[in-house]
């Protein structure tokens, strides 16, 4: 699809939607906003609460004395942007010892590129920890460039809600499948079983996940959305089927900080979910649209994949 449809597509409206989003991770909290004002004023329904105790102290600090995963960049070929694209993946202790790996995608927020959840979420030292304590599976993180753009820099803040900066996380979609996916497939040991690759992401990348993964449960069993943006389509839309999805998914899982100004949201989804009879997890911290939120639901969410 090319970046003029991918426009009319998405639509102007949707651009100026999405160019309402602050980037919490970016700057200090405006106490002027109430929570949950970009799509209304938060008001909690008793199911709106914390379904996942709270994790440990010092949980995503480097631990000494344990073994660490491998971090490097990975290049690709992208059928998309026609360019070399990259991506950071994590390699879990132990890879590749004649196995093959469960994957785990991770996409960024509208702001960020490849290096935001390994630099900013320390998502590698999350994984580190957890496999080691035993609470997760051995896995391989894939943390891509979610905007599939010839130039996928982040651009300047004046044109970060750009329809045509918009338009390359919608265009990521093909870009993940049809590029990402099989280079990875062909380089590293990863398992080519649905049942063994998992998308995620936050804010942007959070709406992304949801879009991407619930429309193409033939590719990932586990799903998750963390502070997800607006750019989350309708659940009705991604899931026409409940009855099949039901039997498809390892895991739906969404989670929002009740003091983060994107909640409704979250909440939104969450109850067409329950209409539709779809089992998800909902676990709604305390924490804004910060890195706080996006590494305690890593943690969550990481232990329950590939079960």
């Amino acid at each position: 699809m090319t970046i003029e449809r991918i426009l009319a597509r998405t639509g102007f409206a949707i651009a100026l939607l999405v160019a309402a989003i602050a980037c919490r991770a970016e700057g200090p909290e405006n106490p002027a906003r109430p929570a949950g004002a970009f799509g209304g004023p938060v008001v909690l329904a008793p199911d709106d609460l914390r379904s996942l105790a709270e994790p440990p102290a010092a949980f995503a600090d480097v631990r000494p004395g344990i073994e660490h995963g491998r971090a490097e960049e990975f290049s690709y070929d992208s059928l998309v942007t026609g360019t070399r694209r990259k991506a950071a993946v994590y390699l879990p202790p132990g890879y590749p010892a004649g196995r093959k790996y469960p994957v785990l995608y991770l996409l960024h927020g509208i702001a960020g590129n490849h290096d935001e959840w390994r630099g900013y979420v320390h998502a590698n030292t999350i994984l580190d920890n957890l496999i080691a304590d035993g609470r997760a599976v051995p896995m391989i993180l894939v943390m891509p460039n979610g905007r599939a753009l010839p130039d996928d820099r982040p651009p300047a803040a004046d044109r970060r809600f750009l329809p045509e900066h918009v338009a390359g996380f919608a265009a990521f979609e093909r870009d993940l499948l049809e590029s990402l996916v099989p280079a990875i497939e062909a380089k590293y040991s990863a398992s080519t079983d649905r049942r063994q690759r998992a998308i995620a992401g936050l804010s942007m990348g959070g709406g992304q996940a949801l879009n991407f993964g619930l429309s193409h449960l033939d590719r990932f069993a586990w799903v998750a959305g963390f502070s997800a943006a607006p750019n989350t389509r309708p659940a009705a839309e991604l899931l026409r089927d409940p009855v099949a999805v039901r039997g498809e998914l390892g895991l739906l899982y969404l989670s929002c900080g009740s003091a983060d100004d994107l909640f409704t949201i979250s909440q939104g989804f969450h109850r067409d979910l329950k209409r539709l009879g779809i089992p998800h997890v909902w676990n709604v911290d305390r924490h804004g649209h910060d890195r706080e939120s996006w590494a305690d639901n890593l943690y969550q969410f990481a232990q329950k994949l590939f079960r």
